[in-house]
């Protein structure tokens, strides 16, 4: 049987669209089990583990690393407190604080 090898093992670097992508071959084994080259799991570090997303793309297949958070904790991370997070930020870097000196004292502030 004759095989060609269309790219090397070793990672390549390519760019695509203004982006450096790596890419690296592997073989797909029993049970559809990929393993992440060290050289990419340098770059976008992973534990084992850990979960990941897999996304079908026209004919491309995208592997995503995923950050799970507790339940108890999404709140902070949903667009509306993100946003408000930024605005913070924004404020705080154009000194729009004030400092007080007790908790009674913000509550008169905000009339509480």
């Amino acid at each position: 049987m004759d095989v060609q090898v269309m790219y090397p093992y070793k990672a390549s670097n390519t760019v695509i669209q203004g982006e450096n992508i790596m890419s690296t071959t592997v073989k797909v084994r029993e049970k559809y089990q990929v393993t992440i080259p060290e050289d990419v799991r340098n770059k976008i570090p992973l534990r084992v583990g850990e979960r990941v997303e897999v996304v079908a793309r026209g004919n491309e297949i995208i592997i995503r690393p995923v950050v799970e958070v507790p339940r108890d904790q999404a709140w902070f991370w949903s667009a509306e407190w993100q946003e408000q997070i930024a605005q913070s930020r924004k404020d705080l870097e154009k000194g729009k604080v004030k400092i007080f000196k007790s908790v009674k004292e913000a509550r008169r502030h905000f009339g509480d």
